[in-house]
């Protein structure tokens, strides 16, 4: 699988030189998919500053810490995910710092003395008619016993 290259690219035999490693070892770290070297047109591995980056690390391990590639391939993939997590922590921070400022921005300061408009209501309304005469009131009936 080709990757996109960054601008300086080395051969197996450069970098295998440069780290005292046979490219035999490199091969191997390939296969185990600890490293991932692009590809040239004629199939020769190319390895960018990030893949001598990650094989420092992993020389590191093996080297420094007596970390076999087992393990060196579990610290590798968890420090990938620490960095994805990293990336989304900080795109959350960044999410909720511009939702802060939006709500914290002082809103508009309404003016003290401003006219509210009133609708007009007719004359037919404000005026009442006069009360018709009020009924007369019904004589209440008395039962005769």
């Amino acid at each position: 699988m080709k990757r996109s290259r960054s601008k300086a690219a080395y051969m197996i035999s450069a970098v295998a030189e440069q780290y005292g490693i046979h490219p035999q070892t490199l091969r191997l770290y390939e296969r185990e998919g600890l490293l991932q070297p692009s590809r040239s047109d004629g199939n020769t591995r190319l390895y960018t500053d990030e893949d001598l980056e990650r094989l420092e690390i992993i020389l590191k391990l093996t080297r420094d810490l007596g970390v076999n590639l087992a393990g060196v391939e579990i610290i590798l993939n968890m420090r990938a995910r620490m960095e994805t997590m990293q990336r989304q922590m900080e795109e959350f921070i960044s999410t909720l710092n511009r939702e802060l400022a939006q709500r914290v921005q002082p809103a508009a300061p309404e003016p003290v003395n401003t006219l509210v408009p009133v609708l007009r209501v007719p004359e037919v309304v404000l005026s009442r008619p006069a009360d018709p005469k009020p009924a007369k009131a019904a004589k209440p009936r008395t039962r005769r016993a």
